[in-house]
């Protein structure tokens, strides 16, 4: 594979060199895992950034309908949207639907757009494993606002918020009382709570839904990276398309002003930290499935079976095995 042509492709807007190298980020393969990691430190020279907004919610409560009427306000704006969907796959045969995009029909079709749906495998948090590296790649083509939608599973999803510089927390009417909302985990990493579907007679509820959780997040820490006033609940209806843009004021409102204290750069270095301690540790991980490791592994978990040695220091035996393994290399 051309990496150098590929990059060229990438950087001047070309989707099919974008799709191409998504494509190649997320293969496993030895060989393609060494080139994707050329590919992005080529592209790491081109310098571009784009808004990353990451967006969570349960199964049900209209994320896709939201992304395709917000990314279409967006686009009717002239900026450039990219939208990274994670669909589950499933826990038998590892297989996905990948039926995201059909459900952004007027942004599918927009010139401006850019949707990549992809599998979440057995990656937990909500997103799949290269998703960070595919954000990159959008960058580097030019998209100003990448939106990455989430599995929608529940309160478990907050890896999506080491990778964005939003986070939306998309909510359905009647959703849950103030107490509900005080709850610890995917509250805590909100930027913005978007009750959705705020139009007809589901409105009345999606106004006490609103006002629960406005109220809950009073009750939450405040944190350093927050100007008076965040994290903060809105209603919108994606439907209608109301609410749509000033969700977006309070989005750029919060941007610029984490830019402007030093929050911004500061949490992107945070993040950068964050994924270099990750990949060390799926490195060690796949170490572990491979030579001499993998059957020392089996080896302990046979052991560990029979109820000849206990878990825990079975575990501790293995590490340091693993460690002297490594200093004699």
């Amino acid at each position: 594979m051309d990496i150098e042509a590929l990059g060229k492709g990438i950087i001047a807007g070309d989707r099919r060199a974008l799709s191409r190298a998504i494509t190649l980020i997320e293969s496993a393969r030895a060989d393609h895992r060494e080139a994707a990691g050329a590919l992005l430190e080529r592209l790491k020279e081109s310098g571009l950034q784009a808004l990353r907004i990451g967006l969570s919610g349960t199964p049900g409560v209209g994320k896709s309908t939201f992304i395709d009427a917000f990314g279409t306000m967006l686009t009717g704006q002239g900026l450039k949207v990219a939208v990274l969907a994670v669909d589950p796959s499933s826990a038998r045969t590892g297989g996905s639907i990948l039926g995201d995009k059909t459900r952004m029909e007027r942004l599918g079709r927009d010139p401006l757009a850019f949707i990549r749906p992809s599998p979440a495998q057995s990656h937990l948090g909500g997103v799949a494993r290269r998703t960070r590296e595919a954000v990159a790649l959008c960058e580097a083509a030019g998209f100003d606002v990448v939106l990455i939608e989430t599995v929608g599973v529940g309160q478990s999803e907050t890896v999506v918020a080491e990778m964005s510089d939003l986070f939306l927390l998309l909510l359905a009417p009647g959703g849950g009382d103030e107490l509900q909302g005080v709850k610890r985990g995917i509250m805590e990493i909100a930027d913005l709570i978007l009750v959705n579907k705020a139009d007809g007679d589901l409105e009345p509820a999606a106004r006490r839904t609103c006002n629960d959780y406005a109220g809950a997040l009073r009750l939450l820490r405040k944190r350093p990276q927050d100007p008076p006033g965040f994290p903060k609940a809105m209603m919108v209806s994606a439907l209608e398309e109301a609410g749509l843009r000033a969700a977006w004021e309070e989005m750029t409102a919060l941007t610029g002003w984490r830019r402007e204290e030093g929050h911004f750069d500061a949490r992107r270095a945070e993040q950068a930290r964050y994924w270099f301690e990750e990949e060390v540790r799926q490195a060690l991980l796949a170490r572990l499935r491979t030579g001499t490791a993998r059957a020392a592994m089996e080896e302990y978990a046979a052991r560990v079976a029979a109820g000849r040695i206990t878990p825990a220091v079975a575990a501790r035996e293995m590490l340091e095995r693993l460690g002297e393994a490594m200093s004699e290399a």
